[in-house]
């Protein structure tokens, strides 16, 4: 197993890859994103709003309309929290966070709490499966 802090050169290039795609998907482009997933029938999407699929061709749709809500996005650019490497398997931990316009709204800050998982694919890193959820309040800070 592999630390952050051996993280080998091409999933870390693959993880710039990733955080450009996303900040375009802010902006309502899903492609750079979509581009970036393994085109086979077992890569999975758990969505921030419920959408869950399974196939490529599902998961790309779905894509497309998340992209059609988003408008005028910016995203900030965070290291996830976590990263582990196996041998071809990756996957990272963290948050994407930015403010986005969503079907036509005001512009609006956006938290998610993200998983990505990764499969290097006949030599090359490939998106697998995400999930991502809208963060729910933490009870254990609550006020009474």
């Amino acid at each position: 197993m592999t630390t952050a802090t051996e993280v080998p050169a091409d999933l870390l290039a693959f993880l710039d890859r990733v955080d450009t795609a996303l900040d375009a998907m802010f902006t309502g482009d899903p492609g750079p994103y979509a581009d970036l997933w393994a085109e086979r029938d077992d890569v999975t999407l758990c969505g921030g709003w419920g959408t869950v699929e399974k196939g490529h061709a599902d998961v790309v749709r779905t894509f497309a309309w998340v992209g059609s809500r988003f408008s005028d996005g910016t995203r900030e650019r965070e290291e996830p929290s976590v990263v582990v490497v196996d041998g071809d398997l990756a996957y990272t931990v963290g948050f994407e966070r930015g403010v986005v316009r969503v079907d036509g709204g005001e512009p609006a800050p956006m938290v998610l709490r993200v998983t990505h998982g990764f499969r290097r694919l006949d030599g090359a890193w490939r998106l697998t499966h995400r999930h991502a959820d809208f963060p729910p309040p933490d009870p254990r800070k609550a006020t009474t």
